[in-house]
């Protein structure tokens, strides 16, 4: 048996060695096998940490671009720690200013934007700059709803930018009363109330420095010219192929973690501790939108690590959940995570007739099978999403299952669909559902929806769309309802619960549209809240106005089954995916071994 996978492998290797392989650029090629291979199921969209909030984007950018702070790579619960910041603020005794000492000696990458093409050295003025590019109404920044009313003077910087015509019209100089840089290594910011969870945001790449220079000479091209500060930069990206990125020979440096939590010794985490980073000298990523692609290629050694298809999970996991004897054979790992993460079917609640007919999307919730979704689509590894706030948050209300938010009923459902019609006087009409992607699980995923959807008499229409489009119709708010999730970036629950904010929303950057001035006023009394108990409870009252209203179909929260090679080294599974690939190291002799093996059995 295991000579016959292999055959089947080695017979597709020729063609599928084209897809991956070392990436060329004008006939340049990467000479290193100490190069990470991996793949993204969806195309990136831009690297401007200005206006990036997709995964994938996020994922590739977070290794050229760095923050003032980092999560900690070993430590859980996660610990933010310095990274571009020299230590953790300094915070007033009302809580309103945070002072920040910045590293002295970070250079930005070599790139044309700076004479002579040397990097110049990183400045607190480049924070500064960086935020009022979010501001600036002329960019058009998906980021802006983080900030919105938040630091002083920020807000009424992005008036001013209202008034010209312009995104090149907007004077940078324009003083903003809570940025201040006292000197070159030193940021102060000041907010218009308490904002317990900033430290969280330092962490998101949307924060990261930008050089004034590099938006300078590439306006809006920006996106395909990131100018950072880390461990890679950018060396090609074929739009729809694979993007890599290759070591950044000025990296100033950074150890590999000498401490972690209980366990991690024992599995070889820290084996590296105190060793300089990164250890590769590049990433590459390509695009891959079907599974089966991706999986035949991490089984024929040309992609480090795996999250494993669901048409393949009987191949790589046996019935007590574990690795195959197969897969032990090959010395492949598993490594098994839950992530915060939500997956729902989304309803825009400014449409007429689903943000008026609370029947009729209660109707949907009910008509959705859940635990079949489940496991058909993730071979019975997800758990049923009973609430939005998944269980890995401190906020998760274990008591909220008694509410029957995901119970499923084709009686209730239609029982529903009578007083829906009622509302709308008349028979409901055609419904549109927004499918982000147009690969076989999608639309597999697609008929599995459609046919909850008949079970109970509506009739819908799948749009499959590419990711672009798809995130271009949804934050347009031209999507009825769209298939979707949400994973969380900072280890606090406000991140969930901002999406139904509807300050936010109004401002064009979230999808539900959903407004109700209980859950407004409630999130802006708890956002200025340090964690505690009573705000632990505020956040599950928040979710219960939430799942009452029923703006969406939430259906689960992820657990991650991901298999890597054995030479792919410190694979901790992490949450926060922003800037991993410097922790990473690869036994190339090992991943050799593996090929020469495979060409052996052919």
């Amino acid at each position: 048996m295991l000579k016959k996978v292999f055959l089947f492998i080695t017979i597709l290797s020729s063609c599928l060695f084209l897809i991956v392989g070392c990436g060329k650029d004008d006939g340049e090629q990467t000479s290193s096998d100490n190069v990470i291979h991996t793949a993204l199921t969806g195309k990136i969209t831009g690297l401007d940490p200005a206006n990036m909030r997709d995964w994938s984007s996020g994922v590739v950018a977070g290794n050229i671009f760095e923050t003032l702070y980092q999560y900690h790579y070993l430590k859980r619960p996660y610990e933010a720690i310095p990274l571009l910041a020299e230590s953790m603020p300094i915070i007033s005794d009302d809580g309103l200013t945070y002072t920040i000492k910045i590293k002295q000696g970070v250079l930005f990458h070599d790139d044309k934007c700076f004479p002579d093409g040397r990097g110049r050295e990183l400045v607190a003025e480049d924070f500064i700059y960086a935020l009022k590019r979010i501001a600036n109404i002329k960019n058009i920044s998906q980021n802006w709803s983080m900030f919105d009313n938040k630091i002083l003077g920020l807000d009424e910087f992005r008036e001013y930018t209202k008034t010209c015509k312009t995104r090149d019209e907007v004077d940078y100089s324009w003083q903003v009363e809570g940025l201040k840089a006292v000197d070159d290594y030193t940021l102060v910011i000041k907010f218009k109330r308490r904002w317990p969870q900033f430290i969280y945001i330092l962490t998101d790449p949307s924060t990261t420095a930008i050089a004034k220079e590099a938006d300078d000479m590439y306006g809006k091209d920006i996106i395909a010219h990131p100018v950072g500060t880390g461990p890679f930069k950018l060396k090609t990206w074929h739009r729809g192929s694979y993007i890599e990125l290759v070591r950044n020979p000025k990296f100033r440096g950074e150890l590999y973690p000498s401490e972690g939590e209980p366990g991690d010794e024992e599995a070889g985490y820290l084996d590296d501790a105190g060793k300089p980073m990164p250890f590769v000298d590049g990433i590459t990523w390509s695009i891959i939108a079907e599974q089966q692609p991706a999986w035949l290629l991490f089984m024929n050694g040309q992609i480090d690590s795996k999250a494993i298809p669901k048409d393949n999970f009987g191949e790589a996991i046996d019935s007590s959940m574990e690795l195959t004897d197969q897969m032990e054979a090959l010395n492949i790992r598993l490594e098994k995570f839950s992530d915060p993460s939500t997956y729902f079917v989304g309803f825009n609640m400014e449409d007429q007739l689903l943000g008026n007919n609370k029947p009729l999307r209660r109707a949907i919730s009910y008509a959705v099978d859940r635990k079949r979704f489940i496991d058909l689509f993730s071979n019975n590894r997800n758990i049923v999403a009973d609430g939005f706030l998944p269980p890995l948050m401190a906020s998760y209300n274990p008591e909220i299952k008694k509410k029957g938010y995901a119970e499923y009923s084709n009686e209730k459902a239609k029982q529903l669909i009578e007083e829906a019609e009622i509302i709308n006087k008349g028979k409901i009409p055609l419904l549109k559902l927004g499918m982000p992607g147009t690969g076989t699980s999608y639309r597999q995923m697609g008929q599995f929806l459609k046919k909850c959807f008949n079970d109970v008499g509506l009739e819908v229409e799948m749009l499959y769309m590419d990711w672009p489009t798809y995130l271009e119709k949804k934050n347009s708010k031209s999507l009825q309802m769209f298939v979707s999730g949400w994973i969380a970036t900072v280890p606090d629950a406000r991140d969930f619960l901002e999406i139904f904010y509807s300050p936010y929303w109004k401002a064009g950057t979230k999808s539900f549209n959903y407004y109700n001035p209980q859950f407004d006023k409630l999130f802006e009394q708890v956002e200025v809240m340090p964690d505690s108990g009573e705000r632990r409870e505020l956040y599950r009252r928040m979710e219960m106005v939430v799942m009452d209203d029923c703006p969406a179909v939430f259906i689960n929260h992820r657990v991650s089954y991901v298999l890597k090679h054995s030479w792919y080294k410190n694979y901790k599974p992490h949450v926060f995916q922003y800037g991993l690939a410097k922790y990473r190291r690869l036994d190339c002799a090992e991943r050799a071994n593996y090929k020469q093996f495979l060409k052996k059995v052919k």
